[in-house]
């Protein structure tokens, strides 16, 4: 398999679009495939970070000999105005990479991709997670292959050093009484959080619409009050770290949690490959565990969030059919099994695929992290609509103001409706 950057149509522009490319590649910038096999091109982002393309990739060659898959790589922060720019100009990259559901209802609308509804088919649909997303108006256009949801990652060590129980079907006002008992003083002198909340709105927002089953692109936010008066009466009592340090200092999550500063922490299924990548290359020694998202009342069914992400056929795709072929293994038991050996979460969910994730050296094989890797519902991060994207924006912006202070939670609720239905909305 090789790598490859855009080229063909894309050639002209590369120096402005800041590609990347494979360090130390020689030869041409568009290596064809081996005599008599077929060169099936793949758009991805942050392909050496990204251990399931390679997974993908390298099994997909294994089962079918006669294909060379190589990715089109391109910077993650660059992705999405990339692939349109490339769609825009004709751009013959046979599947792409769909980073997420918003950026997807726009290409299909614009019939910028194929119809692959002959592929979900042929897919076990009622296992397959995230599927509905991709469902307009009874014609699919992507397939998903991973199925990212958030969960809590939870520090073993110092639950035992509390003398608390492990997190277990906790509710929120639980996860907030747990944070504050868990703030202290480590053996070196430095405080310790109870939990650390990442600084994204999602980590408010999106579990408030998730557990209210609230709608965050029609105008009313009333249900995110608890969630926020939730997240600020950790700050106020030193159980997590205050949203504007965080911010400011650009905190990483997974150093807070790594290095033993926070006890819980709310996050998605993608660090699990980063906390196992960093556990076996020394770079923590973190006794981790995971644990159900905290929920509104305690004993029913659990309700997290996430996004799935998904392959796509190019309308002018050059190897149609071979593309259509690899997005049926990839979102199939096969290619499941693939990116669960990375630590990544496949769309693909039942016993064997469950089996082969816990395999994974490193992860957590108790029975709660187990049960944390099976909700009840996840619901969609954000709805798809083409609004999506505008209320995204001023949602972030109410969100930091406050976070910090600046507007109470009645207020800036208030400021997040009115701007929406009247910028966005029309009302």
């Amino acid at each position: 398999m090789k790598r490859t950057t855009l080229a063909a149509i894309a050639l002209a522009a590369t120096a402005s679009l800041g590609l990347t490319a494979c360090a130390g590649a020689a030869g041409p910038a568009e290596p064809q495939a081996q005599e008599g096999k077929t060169r099936l091109t793949v758009s991805v982002w942050n392909y050496k970070g990204s251990p399931e393309f390679k997974a993908l990739f390298d099994g997909y060659e294994a089962a079918n000999p006669n294909v060379d898959i190589e990715p089109v790589d391109i910077l993650a922060d660059d992705y999405p105005q990339k692939v349109t720019t490339m769609l825009a100009g004709g751009d013959t990259t046979d599947v792409l990479t769909m980073k997420n559901v918003i950026d997807y209802s726009r290409y299909a609308n614009n019939g910028q991709l194929q119809e692959i509804n002959s592929v979900v088919d042929a897919l076990d649909k009622d296992n397959l997670a995230g599927l509905d997303a991709f469902d307009l108006n009874g014609k699919y256009f992507a397939a998903p292959y991973r199925q990212d949801f958030w969960l809590l990652y939870y520090n073993k060590d110092l639950f035992k050093a509390a003398g608390l129980e492990e997190p277990k079907n906790i509710t929120w006002d639980q996860y907030a009484e747990l944070a504050k008992k868990l703030t202290g003083t480590a053996a070196d002198g430095k405080k310790v959080y109870g939990t650390y909340q990442h600084t994204w709105r999602s980590v408010i927002q999106a579990i408030a619409a998730a557990q209210n089953h609230g709608d965050l692109i029609g105008g009313d936010y009333s249900f995110f009050k608890d969630q926020y008066n939730t997240a600020l009466d950790l700050q106020t009592s030193g159980a997590t770290l205050d949203f504007g340090t965080a911010k400011s200092q650009k905190a990483s999550y997974g150093t807070m949690f790594e290095t033993g500063q926070a006890a819980m922490m709310p996050m998605g299924t993608w660090y699990i490959s980063g906390i196992v990548a960093a556990k076996q290359a020394g770079k923590t020694n973190v006794n981790w565990g995971l644990a159900p998202m905290p929920q509104k009342k305690s004993g029913g069914d659990v309700t997290t969030f996430g996004s799935p992400t998904a392959f796509a056929v190019n309308k002018n795709a050059a190897h149609s059919e071979e593309a259509k072929k690899f997005i049926e293994w990839a979102a199939g038991a096969e290619g499941a099994k693939a990116i669960a050996k990375t630590g990544v979460v496949p769309a693909l969910k039942n016993d064997a695929v469950t089996e082969a994730y816990f395999k994974l050296d490193g992860l957590p094989t108790d029975e709660l992290s187990k049960k944390a890797f099976t909700p009840d519902e996840t619901a969609l991060e954000m709805p798809v609509s083409d609004k999506s994207a505008a209320i995204d924006k001023i949602l972030n912006q109410e969100h930091d103001l406050v976070m910090v202070g600046e507007r109470s939670v009645a207020d800036g609720i208030a400021e997040m409706g009115k701007r929406v239905t009247s910028e966005v909305l029309g009302q």
